[in-house]
């Protein structure tokens, strides 16, 4: 659907050259709703407007439904944008239209007839859930009303992929709940391909399948977010887990945990990582009556990522060594992380 291959911008500004994307590589596939997460200034502006050829790449090909698009004429490049829609941060609607008239927008400058305009735009309202707003003005509505007609405005022509930027980064907790619902039932009822950028956790955590991790211009991790955001190696993917995961291990614990160590070197403390069907595993209780020993779990959180929950669990071992070593693969056999507290 989407293909990003090793791709390079390099802008200049004022005789000094900067990368804003560096061998960027993403492949989004179709029904995908795929999450680009960075702080701000990791390229993931810059890595959207390749895709509808805002920008054009120093070098690499980005290839939408198998055509490179910086190969295409002006009316080939025009119809295949026809095929993405565009969401904006601060909603880019026309303060002197009607809600109806920015909808219609894209319908009139693709010279639809007055009439399949009128049934496409009273559609689309009704599905965003503005149906009595069609003769406001958006000077007339709330922030999360603006957004609602951004989307109905971008679905207006009938796309097969929606580009998503900060959607939600303008909006308050609510609204952007709402705004996210909103963007699942486009993807699963309208089966359209969403690529959003942010930077807000919560976002991907409630609605992607996917997501690409952004630091300077790299991508350093990708993947489904069960995985890259259930198990982070980078220290940014990390930062970002931290931001809606309690994960964190509470300082009266580690206290805990340090005071035990240094009273017995057979005390041995273990974090846990369940996620998606592994959490219906009794694991406690299976270990304990295998091994033996006695498991004291010392703290529990539980958060949930795209639908899926993911529990972490800090215990405590007291044996030896070697037998821990057992109780540790046992545990990961089952497709449990654990991680020794150090």
């Amino acid at each position: 659907m989407i293909d990003l291959k090793n791709v390079y911008k390099t802008f200049n500004r004022d005789g000094i050259e900067i990368e804003a994307l560096k061998g960027v590589n993403i492949e989004v596939e179709k029904g995908d709703i795929y999450g680009v997460i960075g702080f701000s200034g990791a390229g993931k502006s810059t890595l959207l407007r390749m895709v509808n050829f805002l920008e054009k790449p120093t070098s690499g090909s980005v290839l939408v439904n198998g055509q490179d698009i910086s190969k295409l004429n002006k009316k080939q490049l025009i119809s295949t944008r026809r095929k993405i829609g565009m969401v904006f941060q601060h909603f880019n609607l026309l303060n002197s239209k009607t809600v109806f008239a920015n909808v219609a927008l894209p319908l009139i400058l693709d010279h639809v007839p007055k009439n399949e305009i009128s049934n496409r735009v009273n559609d689309l309202l009704k599905f965003v859930g503005l149906d009595n707003r069609a003769k406001n003005y958006p000077d007339e509505l709330s922030g999360g009303q603006k957004q609602r007609v951004g989307i109905a405005r971008a679905l207006a022509t009938n796309p097969q992929i929606l580009l998503c930027d900060e959607a939600t980064s303008a909006l308050d907790p609510q609204t952007t709940e709402s705004i996210l619902e909103l963007l699942k039932r486009v993807n699963k009822e309208y089966d359209i391909t969403i690529l959003l950028i942010t930077h807000q956790m919560n976002v991907i955590q409630k609605i992607c399948n996917k997501v690409a991790v952004m630091e300077k211009g790299k991508i350093v991790e990708k993947g489904r977010v069960i995985d890259v955001f259930g198990n982070p190696k980078e220290k940014v993917t990390k930062d970002f887990v931290h931001s809606v995961t309690n994960d964190d291990i509470p300082i009266s614990i580690l206290n805990l945990i340090k005071n035990n160590r240094q009273n017995s070197q057979n005390r041995k403390f273990f974090r846990l990582k369940f996620m998606g069907n592994s959490i219906l595993t009794p694991m406690i209780s299976m270990a304990t009556k295998k091994f033996n020993v006695e498991i004291n779990v010392l703290s529990a959180s539980v958060t949930e990522l795209q639908d899926t929950p993911m529990v972490n669990m800090v215990i405590e071992l007291e044996c030896d060594s070697t037998l821990a070593e057992e109780i540790v693969k046992y545990i990961e056999s089952k497709d449990i992380l654990v991680e020794e507290v150090a």
